[in-house]
């Protein structure tokens, strides 16, 4: 039995405890959801998971041209709790995803649950389609076992059928599976063409569907309100790509003309 990396300073134990897992990915789906319930839940932090046994700092930063000491990725727990209603929620957040090791680190992360008598685990992600950035994203649902999808089919998840999920994002829960953890893994959908840019639209409703499964109450007009601007940005981005792309590709029908009448007089 491999040794604990994880250092816990308080086990709460409410009547039903759930877990939500998160590392960075496409469109940053996956943090931006655990950042805001984390905020906005005023969840407080539990534990912590050490860094140095999955990361090796390829850097150090420099401040007033003083070197500080060499910075690992952070991973780290944090607990909300519905007191009236006896529901727990561990939130846990990993900085960055290791190049190496990634089985284990999850299976760390899956000890605590197990510690914690989590009753369901959840992961989010993105699911690039072909959409446009102004279309009302979907949110895909993935999950451990049948039951669990039909509840999801009643929250108005959405089911794609055969697909892949890449990173932690996914192992997480494929690694539940084999633990005999429930769980599911919801993913909103981003356009082709921005997975490079943070998506809080896509994240906004990966929230709205996982307050509904976890029957808690969260305000979401902060993030609708950054995920408004986000669209504005990517409006102007889009129009300046599309104007470079015309200018650049294509020439004015009265310049043709003139090409061929040079051709001609030769």
């Amino acid at each position: 039995m491999k040794k604990s990396l994880v250092k816990l300073q308080e086990e709460p134990n409410p009547r039903e405890c759930y877990m939500l897992a998160s590392w960075p990915g496409i469109s940053n789906v996956s943090l931006l959801v655990s950042w805001y319930l984390r905020d906005h839940l005023q969840a407080r932090e539990i534990g912590e998971l050490d860094s140095a046994s999955f990361f090796e700092p390829m850097g150090v930063e420099v401040k007033e041209n003083v070197v500080e000491s060499p910075r690992f990725p952070q991973n780290k727990f944090y607990y909300w709790e519905d007191d009236k209603a006896g529901k727990g929620l561990v939130i846990f957040q990993g900085e960055e995803q290791p190049a190496s090791g990634g089985y284990e680190l999850v299976n760390q992360v899956l000890d605590v649950a197990k510690k914690l008598k989590v009753k369901k685990v959840f992961s989010c992600a993105a699911g690039i389609a072909r959409t446009y950035h102004r279309d009302q994203p979907r949110v895909w649902g993935v999950a451990t076992e049948q039951k669990i999808l039909d509840e999801m089919k009643e929250k108005g998840v959405v089911f794609r059928g055969d697909f892949r999920i890449a990173g932690l994002n996914g192992l997480f829960l494929g690694r539940a599976r084999e633990r005999g953890f429930e769980g599911a893994c919801l993913l909103g959908e981003v356009p082709a063409y921005a997975t490079q840019m943070a998506n809080p639209r896509a994240a906004q409703v990966v929230l709205q569907a996982l307050i509904r499964l976890l029957e808690i109450e969260v305000d979401l007009s902060e993030i609708s309100e950054l995920a408004g601007r986000m669209e504005e940005e990517m409006d102007r981005v889009t129009k300046e790509a599309t104007v470079e792309f015309l200018d650049h590709f294509t020439e004015p029908i009265w310049e043709q003309g003139e090409d061929e009448e040079d051709e001609e007089d030769e």
